[in-house]
């Protein structure tokens, strides 16, 4: 999301705490986030509560961007199979972007640490909900056992993300593709 001088001083502080948290981490001040936004720390305050609000928010704002991302564009195209595929397809085709960090709500999941903080809390029901739709094409797929491959295909999700954000993991070669796939056969998916 591009910020401009017309959009409003809440818009901007969202695009800015996205922007600065995803780089930086949560840890970012009120001072640098304000600044980032071109908004008074008095506005920043009579349009949210807390810094802890405006980074909730920035997340809850980001879903519909997030969740598009994963899905294909046809969501009741192709196989269950293929639909889970896409998903990893897209985390590797994301991880090959000089600016990746891994997926913002499993870093706010680590870095915050409690579960009370609504940023946390956000995150928490982005990434069930990412479980949930596994869960879902599992079942759909012939899967088993679809509640441990969800969990399963959770693991290799986070963790991919999370190694390549790190910059300690490639996934350009296929590597979460080729994993998820040996995954969904042994699984039974079709």
């Amino acid at each position: 999301m591009t910020t401009t001088d017309q959009d409003s001083p809440r818009d901007r502080l969202l695009d800015a705490a996205a922007r600065l948290v995803y780089r930086d981490g949560v840890s970012v001040g009120v001072e640098a986030l304000c600044r980032a936004a071109g908004v008074s720390k008095r506005s920043m305050y009579q349009l949210f509560g807390s810094k802890d609000e405006v980074l909730a928010a920035s997340l809850q704002r980001r879903i519909p961007w997030y969740d598009a991302q994963l899905t294909p564009a046809d969501a009741e195209g192709g196989t269950p199979r293929e639909r889970i595929l896409y998903a990893f397809e897209r985390l590797e085709r994301a991880s090959a972007e000089p600016d990746y960090h891994g997926c913002p709500y499993l870093a706010v999941l680590v870095e915050l640490k409690d579960s009370g903080h609504p940023a946390s809390q956000v995150a928490r029901g982005v990434k069930e909900r990412l479980a949930e739709a596994f869960r879902t094409q599992a079942e759909r797929g012939g899967a088993r056992d679809p509640e441990l491959l969800a969990r399963q295909l959770m693991l290799i999700f986070d963790g991919a993300s999370a190694r390549a954000g790190a910059h300690v993991e490639h996934l350009d070669d296929g590597l979460a593709t080729t994993t998820v796939t040996a995954l969904l056969d042994a699984a039974g998916m079709r």
